[in-house]
């Protein structure tokens, strides 16, 4: 009698409502990460896509994202620069300079492989599309690099009308 005692105190603990309330949180919680792992893959899929156009698959245009680089030397035109994207409504992710100041001609670099959006802020800027490259790294966390060049001046005054 006595083991049959301890096997029913045992029952009891193990179905105590407590451990069903622990039980039950955590299922509710592994289906709320179920949930959300399963529309961040959807968001993913759906929105993440791009294609040859630099626009998403749901045809609305992307923002991009943007570093630039002074490679001229001219103090402020790395902020000129910025500040004209940025009211054009592009993502200036980061500034600095560039490895030297000796860069002749600005140059666009195309960082995901889509060239379009070299040429968007090639355009945007009045910079001419010669100068737009592509050099694909999925490293950077960005869609087109800048680099300012001695030419900073020749393109300076079709910022100033934004």
């Amino acid at each position: 009698m006595l083991k049959q005692d301890n096997i029913s105190d045992r029952n009891q603990t193990l179905n105590s409502p407590k451990r069903e309330i622990l039980f039950y949180s955590a299922i509710a919680i592994l289906i709320a990460i179920i949930f959300y792992l399963g529309y961040s893959l959807f968001q993913k899929l759906n929105y993440g896509v791009k294609d040859i156009t630099g626009e998403n698959d749901s045809g609305k245009g992307k923002i991009l994202q943007v570093e630039v680089l002074n490679g001229c030397g001219i103090a402020g035109a790395g902020d000129v620069i910025t500040n004209s994207l940025r009211q054009m409504r592009f993502d200036v992710i980061s500034t600095g300079n560039y490895q030297s100041f000796d860069i002749d001609e600005t140059i666009i670099i195309d960082r995901v492989g889509i060239i379009k959006n070299g040429y968007t802020v090639a355009d945007s800027l009045g910079i001419t599309r010669k100068n737009v490259i592509s050099l694909v790294n999925r490293n950077l966390i960005l869609d087109v690099s800048i680099i300012i060049g001695k030419d900073f001046n020749s393109f300076k005054q079709e910022q100033e009308k934004y």
